[in-house]
């Protein structure tokens, strides 16, 4: 378990580093992690759309030091955009042409809360196999995409892309990739937090959700990129004060101001809002509040999926949500309606949220003000979700809820300090298959679990620690069925969700998943918490599908 005096130690470790790192004058390559200043209105990242089935995109790794001290991190196309939004088609092949820039000397522990061994070579090294990490180090995830965990693809167990190093992704995606959002982000084991609190993610989109639900056909659309940061000067959290900052599309909404975002929009319009919470360690509660009043989300899909659209018709269904709770590395699409102009104050805020007695501090923020107008923004600064074409998608995981279990599967989340008798010592983390020892992770360790192509799988997830964890699966989506032992009656296709805290008595918290192998994934890949603090300091494991034949 990891007190707060031990995370505020290890911000302080974070920002001594980067101020040794400014003090060596090593940012030299300019300021291509831009942020907007504080206030700003809301600005949509550019859009990159996929021609004749594909999309190459040239993608450079860069750092710097911000006014804080803080590090930055972002993807750069050659032109200067910064984490643009990736627009593919189901089937469609995406080429990313990879360079990392980022110089040695130049990169501090980057948050890490216990610096990483860099011991990851166990054999000779490969382009795409062991080969040794360095402060520099750097891969590429696609969360929630369903493309292969082979080399050049999604694989990142032993991807390994050092500074001066260039390295080509080709990513395939299924005919029957759901229509939704997905993003990207590095995948370093024990760096990973520190480049996503610096700001190295951006979206993916796979378009065509508006032909598994025509009810956002037509529709102006947003995406919202939620982020998290290091808050300056490292204050001790509590109470109002967060473990994290946030933003919006690189817009800062720092403490002690919260000053939101401004958001226009047409009075009493109906927009598409895709929303993703790309923070290494934030959960977000998202509510919309207009004069105080909660005002409705219609939720068309999760985690890249349309909801009900697997029930073996493709088409999309909906529901009302009246807050939306996203773990990080969650993604959720829904319809709003704008305020009318008689509304004072319109609110898209984050809620308080209780994370356990060792949780983070996640108090109650502002998002974005909303500025309602009978006229709305200007049209140039809105995309436009297409109209609907009748052309239903393929359903990739049609019938999981009908399918009969090949086996069963307890696993849970645990803490420990490294050393028992110290409680200043590093905490280490745990997810472990029930009955096994548990052991932080390494990429040399054999596959935690062992499966084979065509499985369906129920899987139980208990947390046994006193905060919260999240669970996430790589290359897969599952099917929820159950919330400490009692069946939900509207379980989504997540590839992301929350394990809530054990209060020290009592059963522990867990979910009950059906995992679904019957896809064309074969081979290694992993599941973790995705608190990146979390994974980072071991809380991550391997799963191997093999061939059905």
């Amino acid at each position: 378990m990891e007190p707060r005096t031990l995370k505020f130690c290890s911000k302080l470790l974070f920002a001594t580093a980067a101020l040794s790192v400014l003090q060596l004058g090593a940012f030299a390559q300019g300021n291509f992690c831009t942020r907007y200043p504080v206030g700003s209105t809301f600005a949509e990242p550019r859009a990159l759309y996929s021609t004749d089935g594909k999309l190459t995109v040239d993608l450079s790794y860069h750092t710097q030091i911000d006014s804080s001290g803080n590090p930055l991190y972002c993807f750069v196309t050659k032109d200067g955009t910064q984490s643009p939004t990736l627009h593919v088609h189901p089937g469609d092949e995406l080429i990313i042409n990879f360079t990392n820039v980022v110089p040695y000397g130049a990169s501090p522990s980057r948050h890490m809360r216990t610096m990483p061994a860099m011991s990851m070579t166990v054999g000779p090294p490969t382009e795409c196999g062991p080969k040794p990490m360095n402060e520099t180090s750097v891969n590429m995830h696609f969360h929630g995409t369903n493309v292969a965990p082979v080399c050049h693809q999604d694989e990142v167990i032993q991807t390994v892309i050092n500074s001066g190093e260039g390295f080509r992704y080709d990513l395939r995606f299924p005919a029957d990739e759901p229509p939704g959002l997905y993003w990207y982000h590095p995948h370093i084991h024990g760096m990973a937090e520190g480049a996503v609190l610096g700001g190295a993610s951006g979206a993916i989109v796979v378009d065509g959700i508006e032909n598994a639900n025509p009810i956002v056909a037509g529709l102006p659309q947003r995406t919202f990129v939620l982020r998290d940061n290091v808050v300056p000067g490292n204050p001790t959290p509590g109470g109002p004060v967060p473990a994290w900052d946030i933003s919006l599309n690189y817009i800062p909404i720092p403490y002690p101001s919260f000053t939101p975002v401004v958001l226009p929009m047409k009075a009493q319009g109906r927009e598409f809002w895709r929303v993703v919470n790309a923070a290494a360690d934030t959960i977000y509660d998202l509510q919309l509040r207009y004069d105080g009043v909660p005002q409705p989300f219609t939720v068309v899909g999760l985690d890249g999926v349309p909801v009900g659209s697997q029930d073996g018709t493709g088409r999309g269904k909906s529901y009302t949500a009246w807050h939306f709770l996203m773990p990080p590395g969650a993604r959720a699409e829904f319809v709003v309606t704008g305020p009318s102009t008689k509304v004072k104050t319109a609110l898209l805020y984050t809620a308080n949220i209780d994370t356990g007695p060792f949780g983070d501090n996640d108090p109650e923020r502002p998002i974005a003000l909303i500025k309602a107008s009978s006229q709305g923004p200007v049209k140039s600064a809105m995309m436009t979700m297409p109209a609907h074409t009748g052309i239903l998608p393929l359903e990739r995981f049609s019938g999981l809820d009908r399918a009969v279990p090949t086996t069963s599967r307890k696993l849970y989340f645990s803490e420990v300090l490294s050393n028992p008798s110290d409680p200043s010592s590093p905490t280490n983390f745990f997810i472990t298959v029930d009955g096994a020892t548990p052991v932080l992770f390494d990429p040399a360790n054999p596959p935690a679990i062992v499966t084979t192509q065509g499985a369906v799988e129920d899987w139980t997830i208990e947390n046994r620690s006193e905060e919260n964890h999240e669970f996430h699966i790589h290359q897969i989506h599952f099917l929820q069925l159950e919330e400490n032992g009692r069946l939900v009656s509207n379980g989504q296709y997540l590839d992301t969700i929350q394990v809530p805290y054990w209060t020290g008595t009592g059963p522990y918290p867990s979910v009950k998943v059906r995992m679904d192998f019957r896809g064309p994934t074969v081979g290694d890949f992993v599941y973790h918490c995705h608190i990146l603090g979390h994974e980072d300091n071991g809380m991550m494991a391997i799963i191997r599908v093999k061939p059905a034949h």
